[in-house]
């Protein structure tokens, strides 16, 4: 008889520009003054980076 192994799903995190959830190893992180935001690729950073920019 064959065994069936559990199937683990990854932790996942939200990015925080489109906010679509990601496998946590897959997502680029950035360090911010007290926490640490994730991405879920160089154009959701770049996206968010524009924003931060036009608001200060």
């Amino acid at each position: 008889m064959t065994e069936q192994k559990e199937v683990i799903e990854p932790d996942k995190i939200t990015c925080e520009a489109c906010f679509k959830e990601i496998p946590i190893s897959e997502a680029k992180s950035v360090k911010a003054t007290d926490y640490i935001m994730y991405y879920c690729g160089l154009d959701c950073y770049d996206k968010w980076k524009k924003q931060e920019d036009r608001t200060k």
